[in-house]
């Protein structure tokens, strides 16, 4: 089993850079504020031949001032739990203080295997601050610069004896033969390889709320403060037997009201995890009529060709249920045209209510956005629609449709081949598109369509 290893201590010493560097991408949001990190997150991290799961967590702190300090430390005691070994930082530049004190007598009375690193040390920076936290009693202190890389071979050979013993054939780099697993990890089942699901939608519409009640705990923060997730936070789950990564993400506003700067961060984090997903849940509020900047959310989702599935939450909250529903309906189809017959679950992630219909309908839409066709139907289609609707005259000349075939899937991309590319106006490829996904039985994904000029490529072939 590969080892665990947290990242702790209070707010502002390094923790998501030091995240960031073990993992190899910027992927935490870094600020130079505390509080940022508010849920834990979990990643792949690697440090010289050493490979581990890493946990970036929210500051320690023990205020107690209000009940999201609270929840944030409960996050913090969870990753500590889960570890098997756990980096206490801190703060080289600033030194110690009573904060970081109080946290190492919770991890003596934890039991957990830790080892202090010293952050910010680059250069002769820290050299006081290391003597003073041996009386922290937790051995020799590592000094590090996550931000400049140095001492990180110091922290490998201090993490390297509890990797060699506790399972060196899983934790350690093989060279060729870590790439020759990556072959046959190319090579796995589709079922095996975990489908990518974000969440996404404007503040406090109910997404960490419907992540914790798929996976069955309280694995990210929830509560009224608008605002409450920052990073996007990665989950493995198993829905049956599918592998599932969930990915909860911080609500999306207009533009013009993002003013502040940790803010925006967040907002590109969010988009950044709609472009890696494969199905998208936009989430709506339910027990309010449709804004606008939802559907801004859902057509960006549709621009980067995700399967996108349309949540209303709250659904309990909402009196007039069949009037409701109408309208988003109504509001969907003019302004999500391009994914016609996406799929709208109602539900309360808070009580459960309805939660039973939200994955299936995930993983129909994952099947449909995998979708391939046979070349033959598509031209046998391709005739019948040429038959019953013919393309329009562009200056006296009719572009001719020769043959179409599917290029890829995810989403159904079509080619097809003509004499004039520019001769086929947007409504009409509209119509083909739409035709395409009666006949084929594509609702609610992105259908693209290329055109090439050309003849058949494949007449040239044949005649040989």
């Amino acid at each position: 089993m590969t080892l665990t290893v947290a990242i702790v201590g209070r707010p502002n010493v390094g923790k998501s850079t030091l995240f960031n560097r073990l993992v190899k991408r910027q992927v935490a949001i870094v600020e130079d504020r505390p509080g940022v990190t508010r849920d834990r997150r979990m990643d792949e991290g690697r440090l010289g031949s050493l490979r581990f799961r890493v946990i970036d967590t929210a500051g320690f702190d023990d205020s107690g001032l209000d009940i999201l300090s609270t929840r944030m430390m409960d996050q913090t005691m969870t990753a500590i739990d889960e570890a098997d070994l756990v980096l206490l930082l801190v703060d080289g530049r600033s030194g110690l203080n009573p904060i970081d004190s109080k946290f190492s007598q919770v991890l003596h009375q934890s039991g957990s295997l830790t080892l202090l690193v010293v952050t910010k040390c680059e250069g002769n920076v820290g050299e006081n601050t290391v003597a003073e936290s041996w009386g922290l009693g937790f051995g020799s202190p590592i000094p590090i610069s996550a931000e400049h890389a140095e001492g990180l071979g110091d922290l490998h050979d201090s993490l390297y004896p509890y990797l060699s013993k506790d399972s060196p054939e899983e934790n350690l780099d093989k060279g060729n033969e870590s790439k020759e697993i990556n072959i046959k990890n190319k090579n796995k089942d589709e079922n095996q390889r975990p489908l990518r699901l974000a969440i996404v939608g404007r503040p406090n519409v109910g997404k960490s709320t419907l992540l914790n009640r798929l996976v069955g705990e309280e694995r990210v923060i929830t509560g009224p403060e608008v605002g409450l997730t920052r990073d996007s936070i990665s989950v493995d789950w198993k829905y049956g037997e599918k592998p599932i990564q969930l990915i909860d993400t911080a609500g999306l506003r207009r533009r013009s009201k993002i003013q502040d700067k940790l803010e925006k961060h967040a907002a590109r984090d969010a988009i950044r995890s709609i472009d890696i997903s494969e199905v998208v849940a936009l989430m709506f509020d339910g027990s309010i009529e449709p804004l606008k900047q939802d559907f801004s959310i859902a057509s960006l989702t549709v621009k980067e060709g995700r399967a996108p599935i349309i949540i209303l939450n709250k659904w309990d909250c909402v009196e007039d249920q069949t009037i409701r529903l109408k309208s988003y309906k109504d509001s969907l189809a003019t302004t999500l045209s391009q994914a016609k017959g996406v799929p709208i679950i109602t539900l309360s992630a808070l009580t459960g209510e309805g939660i039973q219909s939200f994955m299936p309908a995930v993983l129909n839409a994952y099947e449909v956005w995998n979708r391939r066709i046979a070349t033959s139907r598509l031209n046998s289609w391709l005739r019948r629609t040429l038959y019953q609707h013919p393309p329009p005259l562009v200056d006296g000349r009719r572009t001719k449709l020769r043959y179409v075939t599917q290029i890829k899937s995810r989403p159904p991309t079509f080619s097809i081949f003509c004499n004039i590319t520019r001769g086929l106006s947007e409504s009409y490829q509209r119509y083909l598109a739409n035709s395409l996904r009666e006949e084929f039985d594509l609702p609610g994904v992105p259908i693209r369509l290329i055109l090439r000029k050309g003849e058949n490529p494949y007449i040239k072939s044949d005649s040989k």
